[in-house]
């Protein structure tokens, strides 16, 4: 019986520890979405700030995708950091579920106040003022993945957009190519994207390749 008791304890600590991941990046003409998925099929919608933009509950999961980031309001536990809490942290979210979310406090550098810096397992690092300024602010680790976004240094097309994920490099048509698709996707990891030239007919639009690809993964959604 007590080994039964001890297994279940370590069922549900695993199911706890690893119900976090990166769900999915949503990459748009616009930005970027990094998605983290909770238990119970929560989304958590992240800017490349690390700040929280959306939350919810994703009733596709496990059926079909959710194109359109359609998310459902969530009715199980909830909870706000209070006014007794350190400044930096009141009014921001606490709990969704069982998972909980903790945030850079008031003591840390001007930089990193207030951010978010865990959902669940997952620990949140950032770039920081001294680092590049194309990226300094953004999200440079989630959990075990590195997030690279492109330098100063870079093209001026490029500067501050994702260039990686864990392994997975991505890179971008460059200035001098067609107006059409001139700073779209051109490849994520193995997964390469062509588009209609400003020639041809749905200009601009992709030509081959998937809107949906997983690499390392990593589940990339491509709408630019």
């Amino acid at each position: 019986m007590k080994k039964i008791f001890l297994a279940a304890i370590g069922l549900v600590f695993c199911m706890t520890v690893f119900s976090q991941r990166i769900s999915k990046i949503n990459l748009t003409s616009g930005g970027i979405d990094i998605v983290v998925g909770l238990d119970e099929n929560i989304q958590v919608y992240l800017t490349k700030e690390g700040q929280i933009s959306k939350w919810g509950f994703d009733r596709f999961i496990g059926y079909q995708e959710n194109y359109n980031d359609y998310l459902e309001p969530y009715v199980g536990r909830i909870e706000y950091y209070t006014e007794n809490d350190d400044a930096a942290l009141r009014g921001k979210i606490k709990y969704i579920g069982r998972t909980l979310l903790s945030y850079y406090p008031s003591y840390e550098i001007e930089s990193l106040r207030g951010k978010l810096k865990s959902i669940g397992s997952l620990n949140m690092d950032y770039y920081l003022a001294f680092d590049d300024k194309a990226m300094a602010g953004s999200l440079k680790n989630i959990g075990q993945q590195a997030i690279q976004w492109y330098a100063s240094y870079e093209n001026e097309g490029l500067r501050g957009k994702l260039k990686g994920v864990g392994p997975t490099s991505i890179v971008y048509y460059g200035a001098f190519e067609d107006k059409a698709f001139r700073g779209k996707i051109k490849s994520i990891g193995s997964n390469h994207f062509t588009y209609y030239s400003s020639a041809e007919q749905f200009s601009g639009s992709m030509k081959s390749g998937a809107t949906i690809v997983i690499a390392n993964a990593v589940k990339f959604y491509v709408r630019n």
